[in-house]
C-alpha cells in the first residue's frame, strides 16, 4: 500500500507547520522548503485549511497556522481532508473492488495487515509522528 501524492504532501506540509506552533507560514515558503509545487501546495492548503487542520489568515502579514494541538490530530484526519480513502475496497493487485462476495487471491491474507495500516492511522497523532 502506497499513499498518494496529496496524502504524502499533506502529512509532510502538516509537519512543516507544526514545527513551530507561533509562528505564521507562507505557502511560497513551505513550497519552497518542501519542494512541492506551489499550486499543487495551494490546493492541498485549501482542503487543510476546510478540514479545520489549519488556518489561513489574510493580509501583509498574514499566513497558515495550525488550528488544533498537534497531540488531538489524528493522521486519519490529515487523509481525510485530502480525501485519501485507506479503508476502501480497492483490491490490492489492482482488479477493481475486492469484498467477500468477489475476492481476489490476496484478499484474506491482505485483512489483517489493512487493519492494522488503518488502525496505526487512525491511533497516531500528530505530535506522535514529529517526536
Amino acid at each position: 500500500m502506497k499513499l498518494n501524492t496529496t496524502s504524502q504532501y499533506a502529512i509532510r506540509i502538516m509537519e512543516f507547520i507544526v514545527k513551530d506552533q507561533n509562528k505564521l507560514y507562507h505557502a511560497k515558503k513551505i513550497s519552497e522548503q518542501l519542494t512541492i509545487p506551489y499550486k499543487y501546495l495551494s490546493k492541498i492548503m485549501t482542503m487543510l485549511s476546510h478540514a479545520e487542520l489549519i488556518q489561513s489568515i489574510q493580509g501583509r502579514k498574514g499566513g497558515y497556522t495550525i488550528v488544533k494541538d498537534p497531540s488531538s490530530i489524528k493522521l486519519i484526519e490529515i487523509l481525510e481532508a485530502v480525501e485519501e480513502c485507506i479503508d476502501s475496497q480497492n483490491c490490492i493487485l489492482g482488479t477493481g473492488l475486492c469484498s467477500v462476495t468477489k475476492k481476489c487471491s490476496l484478499h484474506n491474507t491482505w485483512k489483517k495487515p489493512k487493519k492494522e495500516i488503518f488502525d496505526m492511522f487512525s491511533e497516531t497523532t500528530l505530535s506522535q509522528m514529529i517526536s
